[in-house]
């Protein structure tokens, strides 16, 4: 079968992605699904930096604004909806474009990664919960190490999160996270993809970028729009973005305005910085720097690899 072409545009935060995937839909009659783990939340607009009409340029943005704060949202899901939405741009003869910096989202999708419904159990967690309040890290440590090594491994032994996962995943399924790992990566994709990247040889021009853009953030309500978010919203993986937490100690009159827009910067540096660290592991990435080129030859150089690709 032949496989469905798509064009994925990633990168840290502020590197320009949404402008670039905008223009490359412009010249090859695309439509863009985002790949943001924030962006699907609904009012979220500020803090997530969701394209408006004018950046969007009158070209569909897909996934962007589909479920409440409150609902909780997963990779599986986003895969499945990003899959299906792919297909159908495709099907009316039109080139799906992949953008966004959730990098386990990308990885995702372009990896055909499968979930397995079958590894998920509460009372298994609660009970090696209650394991590890009474027996401590250790112990459960060393009984991953006998049922599954290469997880164990991998792992590092103070971190109780992921050796109570690994171990509810065995006694769950019956089969270790290391089979679990390999099985869902048996199917080939659908989906060929060209993966352009955006970053800067100079790290200074990206956080500059950043700095920018909390400053314009703050201009343009990020206040007021965290104040409502606080204020009608429950616990959910909404709570996670960047923006809002960082400034409800200026909302709660612990810090100064300046001070919590000083922490929001250091922490979406650092969230840039994760997010590279993350995409320079795939080396079918095509990398593009944003202070190697003007804005019109970024597009040419991304131009020229589409067509290339697309042949």
């Amino acid at each position: 079968m032949e496989k469905i072409k798509i064009v994925t545009v990633v990168g840290p935060t502020a590197s320009g992605k949404t402008s670039l995937a905008v223009k490359l839909a412009q010249l090859f009659d695309g439509e863009v699904i985002s790949a943001d783990s924030m962006q699907v939340y609904k009012g979220m607009d500020i803090a997530t930096a969701k394209p408006d009409e004018k950046e969007m340029c009158g070209i569909p943005h897909h996934l962007i604004s589909i479920i409440s704060p409150d609902e909780e949202f997963s990779v599986s899901r986003f895969k499945e909806m990003a899959e299906s939405k792919a297909k159908e741009i495709s099907s009316r003869g039109k080139l799906p474009i992949l953008a966004g910096g959730t990098g386990l989202y990308v990885d995702c999708f372009l990896n055909n990664t499968t979930f397995l419904d079958n590894t998920k159990n509460d009372e298994v967690r609660a009970f090696l919960q209650s394991r590890l309040e009474k027996e401590g890290n250790e112990s459960l440590y060393n009984e991953l190490l006998q049922k599954d090594p290469e997880a164990a491994e991998k792992i590092h032994p103070n971190n109780s999160l992921k050796i109570i996962r690994a171990l509810e995943i065995f006694y769950s399924s019956g089969s270790t996270l290391t089979q679990q790992n390999v099985q869902s990566h048996e199917n080939e994709s659908d989906f060929e993809s060209l993966v352009i990247g955006l970053n800067a040889l100079d790290r200074n021009v990206l956080y500059d970028r950043i700095n920018l853009r909390v400053d314009m953030m703050i201009e343009a309500g990020l206040v007021e729009e965290t104040k409502k978010f606080f204020e009608t919203k429950t616990a959910s993986t909404a709570c996670q973005a960047i923006g809002y937490k960082e400034l409800k100690p200026y909302l709660d009159g612990v810090l100064s305005l300046e001070e919590a827009a000083d922490n929001l910067k250091q922490a979406t540096r650092r969230y840039a910085k994760r997010q590279l660290t993350w995409f320079r592991r795939n080396e079918k990435i095509k990398w593009l720097n944003i202070d190697e080129y003007t804005s019109d030859e970024l597009v040419k150089k991304a131009e020229e690899a589409v067509k290339e690709f697309l042949k």
